[in-house]
């Protein structure tokens, strides 16, 4: 399934590429997506211990913020954390799936909801299902609260208007 929309929102554009988005808010929503990734990463690592990959991926998103890897080497980076989850299934998976979405951020901004709505589908996944909702609730409320101030309006109305592509994951 495709997360994200089908007409590209300039918010999510740097400035210099035409839309509105700061260097700054962009290396803040790659911070934010690098934290949402992380917190469900345990969930991976359990299922596969040895496979350092979908932790690799966060690590280069945020060297990428520092200014110490490319926008290329980061994009390739998400594809080699996304072949982490290839043969699994659940909240492994999605774990994967999360950590190659954020560090995907430095390449496309709007990839900062796919990290997100991975993560809440992970933490949904690893619980039994009666307790499904509970936990995806829980895990997108702790995002939201990790949010930076500079971005957090930006970020919520981005999960109003991205929702339904996103599994509905932020309808809290």
């Amino acid at each position: 399934m495709v997360i994200l929309p089908s007409k590209r929102d300039p918010r999510f554009i740097t400035i210099r590429r035409g839309g509105t988005l700061t260097d700054e808010h962009h290396r803040l929503l790659a911070l934010w997506a690098a934290q949402c990734a992380e917190h469900v990463l345990h969930l991976f690592e359990r299922a596969k211990p040895g496979d350092s990959r979908p932790r690799h991926a966060i690590e280069v998103g945020r060297a990428w913020t520092r200014g110490e890897v490319t926008m290329k080497e980061a994009h390739k980076t998400a594809f080699v954390a996304n072949a982490a989850g290839r043969d699994l299934t659940g909240a492994p998976k999605f774990a994967a799936l999360a950590a190659g979405q954020a560090v995907a951020v430095a390449h496309v901004a709007a990839h900062e909801l796919g990290a997100a709505a991975y993560a809440i589908r992970a933490a949904r996944a690893a619980v039994p299902e009666a307790e499904g909702d509970a936990a995806a609730g829980s895990e997108c409320l702790w995002q939201r609260e990790q949010l930076h101030p500079e971005i957090r309006e930006l970020v919520l109305d981005d999960q109003i208007r991205r929702n339904d592509i996103c599994w509905g994951v932020f309808a809290v």
